[in-house]
């Protein structure tokens, strides 16, 4: 059986000055127990493989040693350290809530804390993914972990800090541990293969570095298949091959061919990144990261916040020294709108192509651009110099007189002008704007000259009898039968005064009557207001009287009166009235 053990345990950090990127965190414990601050509870939350366990292993150890060394690190030569280091320590439990969630398990556990360390100061609890306690659990074990022993100290271990209800969170010293720099991982690494006597190349520990997304123990995994696949030589070639990464090769090509316009090597490039297995969005993605890349080597001072090798580093500002930020910009423009219609296109690699055919125009665009406005200013300046006539020469009043005497009348005068000089120059003037200025004089003539109609009574009275006869036969005829015409003192307003709200309503909802009245006086600045004056109601002097019903008696004299042949039959039959 081989005695092989992965990297994340054989390397596992042992002292505080070992953990990598956790510095703060580090720093804060050691002095915490310099001056003997040390807290009954603590909360480690944050991204998996950050080194939260770790931590609380070195913590646990660290409180239970006897011979602290002069940076408070554990000696290894105590008892309680050398326990520790076997294994076989009886002060450290160390609980998986994942699988003891349930409430009889802390009751177990708060039963365990009754007994006093048999060997060290404290006895640690280290509880790790405590987020998957019940809440019974939780409930159940929130008075131990308030009002602890002594001797006891609880250590929780979480990456979903969100989901530990408050009242636990109110008890614990909270610690947050953030991702490891990418940097930091792969000077980690490369301190491992030193020690493995394994040759690798930086891009290749930094390829994997990136791979572990900020999680140290990821980045041991990778590494340690990386191991098996390559042996004692690690490159950047088998790292992307096994990892199955794009190489940033195609990335440059594909830069150096959209600044050469080159729609046919783009698009051969991209169908050699097809036959290899990737899939087109993460060529978008990684051609946007690219990009991205470029633009932070543009400036010196965002030159930190590129994440890459030397090797590569050195790529990046050679490539981004000749490329022009207007293709940058707006090259990452497009890739951005390929990646959010990504997954609405129905035919995926014609939606790319489309995108990298895009972005190899956008030289051409740009040149086109200086040009067109290259010309404009060129034109501008022609413009102003031909629109400034010279000076006319105008000869002293002396020369005049003497060539005045020596001209006799009626002989032609021969006035010679040299070459290149000119009498008069006309300006020249765009037809656009002599056209605007044209149409802008007319226009404020035209409004000067023009005289507004004014709003008189009979003016108003000849609009509503020619807006009657346009509706003949419509309701609205009786409506203006009982109002009342008038025009205010400023002849502003033409008002129609009715006799009731409903009137009003109906004559201010009636389409036709605004723009009949508009069209019919020409002047926009009077309008028709309508008002109610309940006195011009007409008064009903036939009003209708309450119903009284007919007599049988009534009745007959009806009938009667429509026929008289029931009178001589009512004689002849001898019939009379029932009066009851």
């Amino acid at each position: 059986m081989s005695e092989f053990v992965v990297s994340a345990r054989k390397y596992r950090p042992l002292r505080f000055d070992d953990v990598v990127g956790q510095s703060h965190i580090s720093h804060t414990l050691k002095n915490a127990l310099k001056s003997d601050h040390l807290a009954h509870a603590f909360l480690f939350c944050g991204p998996r493989g950050v080194g939260k366990t770790t931590c609380a292993r070195i913590l646990a150890k660290l409180v239970n040693c006897e011979n602290k060394t002069a940076e408070f690190e554990a000696c290894n030569t105590c008892g309680p350290c050398k326990s520790f280091n076997e294994n076989a320590s009886f002060n450290i439990i160390e609980l998986d809530a994942a699988s003891n969630n349930g409430v009889e398990n802390v009751r177990a556990l708060t039963e365990q804390v009754r007994f006093p360390p048999q060997q060290g100061r404290y006895k640690v609890y280290i509880i790790d993914e405590v987020h998957m306690l019940s809440t019974a659990a939780f409930n159940a074990f929130l008075k131990t972990l308030e009002e602890p022993p002594p001797y006891a100290i609880f250590i929780l271990a979480t990456t979903e800090k969100q989901k530990i209800i408050p009242t636990i969170l109110s008890r614990c010293q909270i610690y947050d541990f953030k991702r490891i720099q990418v940097a930091d991982i792969a000077q980690h690494l490369k301190g491992i293969c030193e020690k493995e006597n394994i040759q690798a190349e930086p891009d290749a520990l930094h390829i994997i570095a990136q791979k572990a997304d900020g999680a140290l123990r990821d980045a041991l995994s990778i590494f340690d298949r990386i191991v098996s696949f390559s042996g004692k030589t690690l490159t950047y070639d088998d790292v992307i091959s096994n990892l199955n990464i794009l190489d940033y090769d195609y990335f440059f090509k594909t830069i150096d061919a959209l600044m050469a316009s080159d729609v046919a090597s783009i698009l051969l490039q991209f169908d050699q990144i097809q036959q290899k297995g990737f899939e087109a969005d993460t060529f978008i993605l990684g051609l946007a990261e690219h990009i991205r890349n470029l633009l932070v080597c543009k400036d010196s001072r965002t030159h930190m916040l590129l994440d890459a090798g030397e090797a590569l580093t050195e790529r990046y500002f050679q490539q981004a020294i000749i490329t022009p930020i207007s293709l940058l910009l707006t090259a990452l423009n497009i890739c951005n709108e390929c990646d959010i219609h990504f997954k609405m296109a129905r035919n995926k690699r014609l939606h790319v192509e489309m995108t990298l055919i895009k972005m190899t125009y956008i030289q051409y665009a740009v040149d086109l651009s200086k040009k067109s406005l290259l010309t404009e200013s060129t034109e501008k300046k022609n413009l102003d110099l031909t629109a400034t006539p010279p000076k006319q020469y105008e000869a002293p009043p002396q020369a005049i007189h003497k060539v005045a005497e020596k001209v006799e009348l009626g002989k032609p005068i021969e006035l010679e002008v040299k070459k290149g000089e000119s009498t008069t120059v006309k300006p020249i003037i765009k037809k656009t704007s002599l056209l605007d200025s044209i149409h802008e004089e007319v226009s404020n003539n035209a409004s000067l000259g023009k005289k507004e109609e004014e709003l008189t009574l009979e003016k108003a009275n000849q609009i509503i009898n020619g807006y009657l006869k346009e509706i003949a036969g419509n309701d609205l005829v009786a409506i203006f039968q009982d109002a009342k015409i008038s025009v205010t003192e400023n002849k502003q307003f033409l008002v129609i005064t009715v006799g009731s709200t409903l009137q009003k309503g109906i004559l201010e909802e009636e389409p036709t009557l605004k723009p009949y009245f508009h069209q019919s006086i020409d002047n926009e600045k009077v309008y028709i207001r309508i008002d109610i004056d309940t006195s011009l109601k007409p008064i009903n002097t036939d009003a209708p009287k309450p119903f009284v019903p007919l007599t049988d008696r009534e009745k007959y004299q009806k009938m009667v009166e429509q026929n008289n042949v029931l009178e001589t039959l009512r004689q002849k039959f001898d019939l009379r009235f029932d009066e009851n």
